[in-house]
């Protein structure tokens, strides 16, 4: 059996469309028009653009004298790998028996490792953490210190991130091995509690404020480390935040309440900073057009994928899929539209 290709990757890549031993090693390219859903080709264009534009505008910034957006774009890449490998292939790391296999990804235009790893998951990391970031700093919340700006990027990364969490099963974007009760259990619909906590929130937050305070004033050579350092320390950030669900052990119901108020204290510190203590600075153009252009290409996608979320029936559509949290996402959206209205008080940057 090839490697990586158990019985439940099989089982889950069988029901993307596709079997995991008939894979590239390296790297696989097909056209956008063969894709499994209409939004995925849409999907990589926003994400893989994003990535593109928030890497113009951390140039930019380091030429002005501010080095933490690159600092962030790339801590973001070292933080994916460190990650990504062991999720898929939990085998080549003696993590199969602790773990399990938890999901895996569709195939989109451009796969690398095994067809495990989409491009546009590669860009999609600094393209969260640079929306955040700088959505977060248009407020002017970093100057009240990199603990605050740091909570208020949970909170931001929440409601972006999870309007796109909430609707990739039912799309096929990828899918979550349902037989996993160590990590994709409790969920909120078809998603694990402990990936919109964890990942969603805890990482970004945790990688942006270990930028900030170790790369804020860098330069050159010197960053390089710093940059190392702060994506090496952020999975070690989220195997802490990870602890109290973690004492929960197999007591599926007591875990999901850890992670319910863990995820609504997200959500009442962040709001609470945000609304009280925001003060919209200049915003530059990254800020101004891009946030808006995410939710937007998101609700296009969502509102392709209502018909068969109002035909589903016990979480599942006709297609055979899982849905997310409709409400959830609704309120993810209503959160991130007010954000971007409070940014919108600000200046644009010269």
């Amino acid at each position: 059996m090839t490697a990586g290709c158990g019985p439940d990757a099989e089982a889950v890549t069988r029901g993307l469309g596709f079997g995991c031993h008939d894979v590239s090693a390296v790297v696989s390219v097909r056209p956008p028009w063969e894709l499994a859903h209409w939004t995925m080709p849409l999907l990589e264009l926003l994400v893989v653009g994003g990535a593109v534009f928030a890497l113009v505008h951390a140039v930019r910034r380091y030429r002005a004298g501010d080095p933490v957006n690159l600092a962030l774009w790339w801590a973001s890449l070292v933080y994916l790998f460190v990650t990504e490998p062991p999720l898929y292939f939990p085998e080549w790391f003696g993590l199969d028996r602790l773990y399990g296999f938890i999901f895996a990804h569709n195939r989109f235009t451009v796969q690398f490792m095994a067809d495990r790893l989409p491009l546009y998951i590669v860009a999609f990391y600094p393209v969260i953490s640079q929306l955040a970031y700088e959505l977060v700093r248009s407020l002017g919340l970093f100057r009240r210190g990199a603990l605050t700006g740091s909570v208020a990027v949970a909170f931001v990364c929440q409601v972006f991130y999870e309007v796109f969490d909430q609707l990739g099963p039912q799309l096929k974007w990828w899918a979550w091995n349902p037989g996993n009760a160590i990590v994709n259990h409790p969920a909120l619909a078809s998603v694990p509690m402990t990936s919109m906590v964890l990942f969603a929130s805890v990482s970004m937050a945790a990688m942006t404020y270990l930028v900030v305070r170790l790369a804020g004033r860098c330069r050159g050579g010197a960053l390089v480390p710093r940059i190392l350092l702060a994506g090496v320390l952020t999975p070690v950030a989220m195997a802490v935040a990870g602890i109290p669900s973690g004492l929960a052990g197999e007591h599926t119901t007591a875990k999901a309440w850890i992670l319910g108020i863990e995820l609504a204290l997200i959500w009442l510190a962040g709001g609470v900073v945000v609304l009280r203590l925001s003060r919209p600075e200049p915003r530059s153009a990254f800020a101004r057009y891009y946030p808006a252009a995410y939710l937007g290409g998101l609700l296009v996608c969502w509102i392709g994928a209502l018909p068969g979320y109002s035909a589903a029936r016990d979480g599942i559509t006709p297609d055979g899929t899982p849905v997310g949290s409709g409400l959830y996402a609704l309120a993810c959206f209503a959160a991130a539209g007010l954000l971007l209205a409070l940014a919108r008080k600000a200046p644009a940057a010269g």
